[in-house]
């Protein structure tokens, strides 16, 4: 430490005189008679190999025999432990008196860090703390002294003490010198001569007259024993001799291995500079007759585009060669043709062959994913418009449909029998029939008002139940602020099935009933967050689920086994959690307007159908953004449903189809579902541009109906 070198630093040796060695504890002590004979002095001592720096360092350590601070001396530790210079020539007295110990800390050689967290950084003889100075500098402190004390950069910190030290002129130029990796000591000399002191001369006495061993002269067995080992090794080949390396130098030949006949790839890939249109006869200086233009030929030339002109130039006769002026487009040709050459594709595109076969998917066939409706079955005739949408009772006995005539009509599926006609005195726009196989009810949108039907069809203590349980309903006693009015059916009304009708403030568009059959939900064609309504059968309740609009709603549906709700709006389909009452998920659906939706019975998948004549399937647990997207039909996709039990799917546009599906989804969830095309039913005829507007799948059977603009509804199996 600098602070250090200054506390220990001593005044300069006079004379020749050097300190030789020291003996310490750790080195050898010397022969008797050497120790004693005061004109030997040792060979190279440490000062002179490492300068005034190492005795500065040395003189600094407390000596056993020197005085303490009264004047008394310390008993030594142990022989030896005293450290006495030697001087050649000078006795057992040292050349000169050993400096004071720094005697203000008594500390020892201990790391100084231990004391960072007391207020003292020692003791000192007395045994009384030393306290640190005291030091609040802050920064700006520091740097006011760092510009203003002309001797900052000579100030050091002593460890031991904590006191800021000024370093004298010497002690800088000591700092210095070691700096520089030179002696600490100004006067001394590296380059002295060197002494011998093993002389090079022999003497006639030996330093050791001890008697050779016996070992020397003898030849050694464990040798001799190692010899054949290694004898034995090498002639039973375990041991090879080195071979003598050869040291002249190695040449590999790059084309050694290259077939003389290949092409090489730089070759290969070479494409050579476009060549250019050898001149016809029209650029001849006498061309024939029928090269020439006529003078409404070179009118039309004139008038055309330079781009869509057969010829860039008009052809022209003259007597003789020596008659042909200049080529005026000489310059532009050049500079035309510079272009090509530089701009021209200088690499080879390597085409890949593919068989066309290989990327079309490898799908099973459709026979192998039997059953399917493949054939038309029944129709269904008596409504005199077109029929907007269907629906099946959870048994699959019997199908209700809705259209433009203002009825309703009930049909029984076997026999395609109209069991009963309703007049609802309004266009259709839905029918939903209660998924529960308990209650037999019907609900109808009609204009503004939803009516809820018992069709008294079937088992009569099922329909007598129905009656019963909406009869018991009691009105609370405080009437609640409703977005719709519920009311009973007259008596005229009863006779025809109707049981209760709600209604809204604006035209009701879609109707859809939970999977328990108490909750029903309504879309109204208006632009507020009035357009989803979810009412409660039982309580004759209704409530409005949203507080602001998203967009223009298309159609609702309740998932089939958890407490979600899916709102189709014209391009995207958001998921609502009812009892965390929040948005779960935002589908991106890829198309224009959605028209219609369904859900898989398994609750992970949906399909989309839209105007724009696609179908998105949507895996929920995969992905927001469809899976596949599937353009089967060439117009508007009207309708798509699922099948409760087979894995089926079916999809009815405008252009009159029904496009039935196989859609396999696995319980594996690390296998992507299947979608495989396997029929397309025709048999609706094209009507006001319309083809088929409702799709459904019997309950039980693999069987499909379809309600069509031409007023039928068509039943394939």
């Amino acid at each position: 430490s600098i602070a250090h070198l200054s506390l220990c630093q001593t005044s300069p040796r006079s004379g020749p005189e050097r300190v030789q060695s020291e003996t310490s504890p750790s080195t050898p002590s010397l022969p008797v008679g050497l120790a004693s004979d005061p004109s030997w002095s040792h060979p190279r001592c440490p000062d002179e190999l490492f300068g005034d720096s190492l005795s500065l360092l040395l003189l600094s350590e407390p000596c056993a025999g020197a005085a303490g601070p009264a004047g008394e001396p310390e008993p030594p530790s142990e022989a030896g432990s005293c450290h006495q210079p030697l001087v050649k020539g000078s006795g057992a007295s040292p050349a000169f008196p050993p400096s004071p110990p720094d005697i203000r800390n008594t500390v020892g050689n201990i790391p100084m860090e231990w004391y960072q967290d007391f207020p003292h950084i020692g003791y000192n003889l007395e045994g009384k703390k030393i306290y640190k100075p005291i030091r609040n500098k802050d920064e700006l402190d520091m740097f006011l002294e760092k510009m203003e004390n002309p001797d900052y950069w000579r100030t050091v910190q002593d460890k031991m003490t904590g006191a800021d030290i000024k370093l004298t002129d010497e002690q800088v130029d000591l700092v210095h010198r070691l700096q520089k990796g030179q002696f600490g000591d100004v006067h001394f000399n590296p380059y002295e001569p060197a002494v011998d002191f093993f002389t090079h001369e022999v003497m006639i006495h030996p330093v050791t007259n001890r008697p050779a061993d016996k070992r020397s002269f003898i030849p050694s067995l464990i040798e001799k024993e190692k010899v054949s080992k290694l004898v034995h090794a090498i002639k039973m080949g375990w041991i090879k001799p080195r071979k003598p390396k050869d040291d002249t130098p190695t040449y590999y030949d790059l084309w050694a291995h290259e077939d003389p006949n290949s092409i090489l790839g730089r070759h290969k890939m070479h494409v050579p500079a476009p060549k250019m249109k050898l001149p016809g006869h029209e650029e001849s200086y006498n061309p024939p007759p029928e090269y020439l233009l006529s003078e409404e030929e070179k009118l039309a030339w004139e008038q055309q585009e330079p781009a869509e002109r057969k010829l860039n130039f008009v052809p022209q006769q003259y007597r003789c060669l020596r008659a042909v002026p200049a080529y005026s487009r000489f310059i532009h040709e050049r500079f035309e043709r510079c272009l090509d050459l530089y701009l021209c594709p200088r690499q080879r595109k390597m085409r890949v062959n593919v068989d066309p076969e290989d990327l079309i998917p490898k799908l099973p066939k459709p026979r192998d994913l039997q059953p399917f409706p493949t054939t038309q079955a029944l129709v269904y005739r008596g409504h005199t418009s077109l029929v907007r949408c269907l629906s099946i009772s959870p048994s699959g006995q019997w199908l209700v449909s809705g259209s433009d005539d203002c009825t309703v009509r009930f049909w029984e599926v076997c026999t395609a029998r109209c069991m009963k006609t309703l007049p609802v005195g309004g266009v259709v726009k839905s029918v939903a029939w209660n998924p529960n196989p308990t209650i037999c009810l019907v609900a109808i949108c009609v204009e503004q008002s939803v009516l809820l039907v018992n069709p008294c069809l079937g088992d009569k203590l099922l329909y007598g139940a129905t009656d019963q349980l909406l009869e018991s309903y009691v009105a609370p006693e405080e009437e609640r602020v409703q977005p719709v009015q519920w009311v009973t059916a007259t008596m005229e009304e009863h006779s025809k099935g109707v049981r209760l009708v709600v209604q809204h403030s604006k035209a009701v568009k879609q109707v859809t009933w939970h999977g328990k059959g108490d909750y029903f939900a309504s879309v109204v064609s208006d632009n507020s967050n009035m357009q989803v309504l979810i009412h409660q059968t039982s309580k004759r309740w209704s409530q409005n689920p949203f507080r602001k609009s998203k967009g223009l709603v298309q159609c609702v549906l309740f998932h089939p086994i958890r407490p979600y709700f899916f709102v189709a709006t014209q391009r995207y389909v958001r998921v609502y959690n009812l009892l965390k009452q929040e948005l779960t998920k935002k589908l991106m659906t890829n198309c224009k307007w959605v028209s219609s939706m369904a859900i898989h019975p398994g609750g992970d998948n949906i399909i989309c159908g839209s105007y724009d004549s696609k179908l998105a399937w949507f895996d929920l647990d995969l992905s927001t953004r469809p899976y596949q997207l599937l353009r089967h039909h060439k117009k508007a996709l009207r309708s798509v449903a699922f099948h409760k039990h087979y894995p089926l799917f079916a999809s009815g546009s405008d252009d009159g189809t029904v496009i039935v599906c196989h859609g396999m989804v696995y319980n594996d969830l690390l296998q992507n579902p299947l979608l495989v095309p396997v029929k397309v039913l025709k048999g609706h005829a094209m009507t006001l541009d319309l083809g088929v507007l409702d799709v459904l799948f019997h309950p039980t059977q693999p069987w499909v109906f379809s309600s069509g603009a031409d007023s039928t509804v068509r039943l394939y199996t």
